[in-house]
């Protein structure tokens, strides 16, 4: 493995000669840099470079601070980064109060300075192979758990499901907007933070908005940010979504719900990378990459006018359509089994129990119109009214597939499973448009979000 030497210098070139000495013991795919400050030392260090030893100065440092004092700083940075001090002459006082201060070694820069240079390394061979093969394991542990990530938190191996995952395999690494549509339920968010998490360094930030939660001049503020002074309460600079997830992911769900009007903003930002904060003059870049996510028909949108053609083309770089959960021939169970596992984990008290063979054929059976967030809600309710070790078809309280109202469960619990499923039909019927599905029931828009939200 190549190794990668960082000395720090004086203004003056006071380790010129050490870094000739360094650079004719180590030639050839080895690199020696040298620096003269140390905020370029921190710089470096920080950088995310692999670094493998660093040279400085015990009393001159960078000319400004003593080399002693900088062991500290380094550490906080870098805690198994090998340092080597360095004194204009042998002392070993000095040499013990470096290597007490958390040196790794100290070097004399007089005489045969080759020589020592090259007993210093075969010194430390044995360390820097340890930090090279301790850095390897943790690549290689990255790696795993970055493939077991983009694998594992999905739960699922039907077909369809597998699909998915080779689409965001693919996609993930390629900076370009990806549109996710899908049935309520079926795990957008989840497919999203995938590609986010693929795509690189999973410190990078992701942001998440949900775009039917804000009217248009709040959304504006919400993603834009504001400046001090653009409207009454503004007493300060505000940071929008966009700057906020910068060399990250702005995941804008719902995005179907957005009015033309504020379409045409968010069209800008995606093909410029530009925008103005509310109240502001300047435009602002931003290298953010959007996923967006919509329940609803983007191309009936469009036909009927609420959706803006050009917004769909740059958002649909990538097209990752979720399938509904009744598609997915043999998912059921396994996420069934999962999320039980799952809730068991969260709440020690209900440990040990296990579904039955009639309720996993019952929830095989069962349309799900709520996907995978209403089959999670239905085993953790089963897990807390189950009140012995295997829970039962009346326990999750589903109506029977073709049978009307399952035999099992109170009037009261049936009368709230049949209420539960008007409204998911409901919403299911009219492509996710909350305002029809409460029309159809003869509700208001307010009453129906108020069952969707106590059901779902």
């Amino acid at each position: 493995m190549n190794s990668r030497f960082l000395i720090l210098d004086t203004p003056g070139g006071d380790l010129g000669i050490l870094y000739e000495a360094f650079e004719e013991v180590v030639r050839g795919r080895n690199h020696v840099e040298r620096i003269t400050s140390v905020r370029g030392l921190m710089d470096k260090l920080k950088s995310g470079l692999n670094w493998d030893l660093v040279v400085i100065d015990y009393d001159l440092g960078d000319g400004k601070t003593a080399g002693i004092k900088l062991l500290p700083r380094i550490r906080k940075v870098r805690p198994d980064l090998p340092v080597v001090m360095v004194a204009e002459q042998g002392d070993v006082d000095i040499a013990a109060q470096a290597i007490a201060a958390g040196a790794n070694d100290f070097l004399v820069r007089t005489g045969k300075l080759t020589d020592r240079v090259k007993t210093l390394l075969e010194k430390l061979q044995p360390h820097l192979s340890l930090i090279n093969r301790n850095r390897m394991l943790r690549e290689q542990n990255m790696l795993l758990q970055e493939a077991a990530g983009r694998r594992y938190q999905i739960v699922g191996e039907s077909a369809l499901l597998l699909e998915v995952i080779e689409k965001i395999s693919r996609v993930a690494e390629i900076p370009r907007p990806v549109l996710i549509t899908g049935e309520r339920g079926t795990g957008k968010e989840l497919v999203a933070r995938a590609i986010h998490l693929a795509g690189g360094d999973a410190a990078r930030p992701m942001v998440i908005v949900n775009c039917a939660a804000f009217t248009d001049s709040l959304l504006e503020s919400e993603l834009f940010g504001h400046e001090k002074g653009a409207f009454t309460g503004a007493d300060s600079v505000v940071h929008g979504k966009f700057e906020l997830a910068g060399g990250g992911t702005l995941f804008l769900d719902e995005i179907g719900n957005m009015s033309l009007s504020f379409q045409q903003k968010i069209l800008r930002v995606v093909e410029y990378g530009t925008f103005t904060r509310v109240g502001g003059s300047s435009e602002i870049e931003v290298n953010t990459r959007i996923i967006a996510a919509t329940n609803v028909d983007l191309k009936k949108r469009m036909d009927d006018g609420e959706f803006l053609h050009d917004l769909y083309d740059r958002l649909s770089f990538e097209i990752i359509h979720v399938p509904p959960l009744r598609e997915r021939e043999g998912d059921i169970a396994l996420l069934a089994r999962h999320f039980l596992n799952e809730f068991m984990q969260e709440i020690p008290s209900l440990r040990g129990k296990r579904l039955s063979a009639s309720t996993l054929d019952l929830l095989d059976k069962y349309p799900f119109p709520g996907n995978v967030r209403e089959l999670k809600n239905i085993i953790e309710r089963g897990a807390y009214r189950d009140t012995t070790s295997e829970i039962t078809p009346e326990d999750i309280g589903l109506l029977s597939v073709g049978a009307g109202v399952m035999a099992g469960g109170t009037f009261t619990e049936k009368v709230e499973t049949f209420k539960q499923q008007l409204v998911a039909d409901a919403l299911t019927a009219a492509g996710g448009n909350q305002a029809r599905a409460a029309r159809s029931l003869g509700l208001t828009y307010h009453q129906y979000r108020y069952f969707l939200k106590k059901y779902t």
